[in-house]
Parts: C-alpha cells; sequence; structure tokens
C-alpha cells in the first residue's frame, strides 16, 4: 500500500488520468443505464399453453396435463409445478429454483413435453414461453364523440399495431371493451314450420364451425400437418349455413328460422373517459427496454395522432415516467444538497482544496 501510495505521490499526473477515466466510465454507465420503476427481477416462470377444441376439463387434465407433468418431475431447476383445466385448454405453470438460468430450464421443458408419447387426436401443438417480468410505463385512452364501439376498437388495434412497432416497445395491452360474439337468436314459430328442432341449429353451428388436427403426412421431402378450419367470425358468415337439406332438394339455412347478429358478450367489461365509450391502452415495459424512452415515444406518438385526427382523441391516464424523473430528480437534489453541507463544514477545519477532494469522494 506504502509503494502505491508513494508512487502516485511521485506521479501526480497518474491520478489525475486514473479520476478523469472514472468520471468519463461513470457517465458512459449513467448514459447506458435503462431506468425502471421498479427494481429489475429476471423471469422465473415458464407457462405451457395447450388446447385441444372439444375437450373436457377432465379430459383435458387426463389425456393432456398429466402426461406433461409426469415427464416434467425430476427436470433440474423446477421449484413447483401448477396447472389449471378448463374446456378447450390447460395452463401449466412452471416456477423454477432461484439462481438457475431460465433459458436453459426452458429448453429442457420443451424437450420434456416434446417426449411425451401421445397426445390425443385433434390437439393443436402446444406452445411453451417464458413469461417475461412486465411494469406498466404508461396508460391512455382512445375515445370519442357518438363513436361505436366496433368503430373504437378498430382504432384501438390500429393503435396498437402502431405503438408495437416502436422500437423499444414490445408489450401493449388493451382492455375496457367485452368480447365480441355472435347472437343467433332462433324463431320458434319458423322452428314448428320446418319440424326443427333447438337441438337440430346447435348441432348444425356447431358441426360447421371447427379448428381442428387431422395428423400429419409424412413425405421423404417434408411433413405436413392437417387442419380442418371451418370456424366464422362474423355474422354474415353464417346466415347462409345450412341447417337441413331435405330430399326434395328443399334446403333449410339459418336466416331462415333466426335473427344472427354481431354483438358484445354481456360482462360488465366497459371502460368510460369523461362520459364517452373509451378502450384503455397500456404499455408496459421490460428488463431490456427504458421506462423514460418508451413513455416518450409514446407521448410523441400520442401528440401525433391527436393531430391527424378529430372525431377519436388519445389521453393519458397514467405515466410511471412522471414520477420516476420526479424522483430522480429529488434524489440527485439532496445528493448535491449532502456535498455541498460537507463541503461547506470541511472547509472550516481543513483547506478548501482538501475539503473539495474528500467531499468529492
Amino acid at each position: 500500500m506504502k509503494k502505491i501510495i508513494s508512487y502516485f505521490i511521485k506521479f501526480p499526473v497518474a491520478v489525475n488520468v486514473m479520476i478523469l477515466a472514472f468520471l468519463f466510465f461513470g457517465y458512459l454507465g449513467a448514459k447506458s443505464m435503462l431506468s425502471s420503476f421498479f427494481p429489475l427481477t429476471d423471469s422465473k416462470l415458464i407457462q405451457i399453453s395447450l388446447f385441444y377444441p372439444g375437450a373436457s376439463p377432465s379430459e383435458m387434465e387426463e389425456g393432456v396435463v398429466l402426461k406433461i407433468e409426469d415427464n416434467l418431475k425430476g427436470t433440474v431447476g423446477i421449484d413447483r409445478i401448477t396447472s389449471v383445466s378448463r374446456e378447450n385448454s390447460a395452463t401449466i405453470s412452471v416456477e423454477i429454483e432461484q439462481g438457475k438460468n431460465i433459458d436453459v430450464v426452458l429448453a429442457d421443458v420443451k424437450n420434456a413435453v416434446d417426449r411425451v408419447p401421445s397426445f390425443p387426436s385433434g390437439m393443436e401443438p402446444a406452445v411453451i414461453a417464458k413469461i417475461e417480468t412486465m411494469r406498466p410505463t404508461i396508460s391512455f385512452s382512445l375515445s370519442g364523440d357518438n363513436i361505436p364501439l366496433a368503430t373504437l376498437k378498430q382504432y384501438a388495434r390500429t393503435v396498437e399495431n402502431d405503438i408495437r412497432g416502436i422500437d423499444g416497445i414490445s408489450q401493449v395491452i388493451l382492455s375496457g371493451f367485452p368480447e365480441e360474439e355472435i347472437a343467433i337468436s332462433v324463431r320458434e314459430n319458423d322452428l314448428r314450420a320446418f319440424n326443427l328442432s333447438f337441438q337440430d341449429v346447435a348441432n348444425a353451428v356447431s358441426s360447421s364451425n371447427i379448428l381442428i388436427t387431422g395428423g400429419n403426412i409424412k413425405t421423404s421431402a417434408e411433413d405436413y400437418l392437417i387442419r380442418a378450419n371451418s370456424r366464422s367470425y362474423h355474422a354474415n358468415e353464417l346466415l347462409n349455413l345450412i341447417v337441413r337439406a331435405e330430399p326434395n332438394g328443399n334446403i333449410i339455412r339459418l336466416k331462415d328460422i333466426a335473427e344472427v347478429k354481431d354483438t358484445w358478450s354481456e360482462t360488465p367489461d366497459r371502460i368510460f373517459f369523461s362520459g364517452k365509450n373509451a378502450i384503455n391502452i397500456t404499455v408496459n415495459n421490460t428488463n431490456n427496454e427504458d421506462l423514460i424512452s418508451s413513455a416518450e415515444k409514446v407521448k410523441q406518438y400520442i401528440h401525433k395522432f391527436n393531430q391527424q385526427h378529430d372525431n377519436v382523441h388519445l389521453d393519458v391516464s397514467s405515466d410511471s415516467s412522471i414520477t420516476l424523473t420526479q424522483r430522480t430528480e429529488l434524489l440527485v437534489k439532496n445528493a448535491a444538497m449532502g456535498v455541498l453541507l460537507v463541503l461547506l463544514f470541511l472547509a472550516i477545519f481543513l483547506n478548501a482544496r482538501l475539503a473539495f477532494w474528500v467531499a468529492a469522494g
């Protein structure tokens, strides 16, 4: 230690160079540091999403979930496994142990799922992904005067796609509108006139709306996946659905016996802004994205959008970057005040130059 001190006393220029180097690299580090409202934490959760059209919760549990859970037993790095089975789908959540590399465990989980000997015919391929840690960055509402909710949703989808295209933003969530549904109101008199039952209509609709996998065709060149997809997503696609074809050639279509229209589900998922229908759009940031930078880019987009549209408007309802900036400014202000107080009290008892370097340290 004495030799080091003696060296710096003998060559004071080296000390100045080192101080300048520390200041320079400290500045670069501060500029490249990502801002976040909460401490950054690595993701510790892997989710397996399973879809099997037409399956009951018990069929999902016994035919799919248990097979995967059995294969996951003994996998290194897994702390806990939980699952939820529903109609047509199931979700398996895999929590990894503290300190384990999630990418390595993710690869092991994918291999374990691939080793399942057989899944039920018609099941879609499993979707396996790690759940990224997300934190709210900025939220804003899309609203307009006398704008139908369906039109508002189209605008919201456009805004969502535009924001996803901004560099440094990947997570955008829409909320505030119910799910779209197709309402089929069967007319009882027409059912009797055509000698049909309600079950006949239900069977015709369900059998014509399918999305199933029919297996694979393997060739020497490549493999082909056979999938039947005849789902309808709008009411006008169901109007000409054939309910019954009679021997005399008479065809009874759905429009002959029922009213078919696009509508919204009855769930109370609605948002209002200043008394008007609105859709909430939330931008989240991950560990690799900067909160303040993302918020500024979104606010620039909002300003540009409002200038280009008269009938709809975007209004910020929550902005984490404002609070983060205020806290950062308060921290810098308190640090500067502390340095000045230390410098002042040291200067009373020590040489001013010495007091400066002690305070700087």
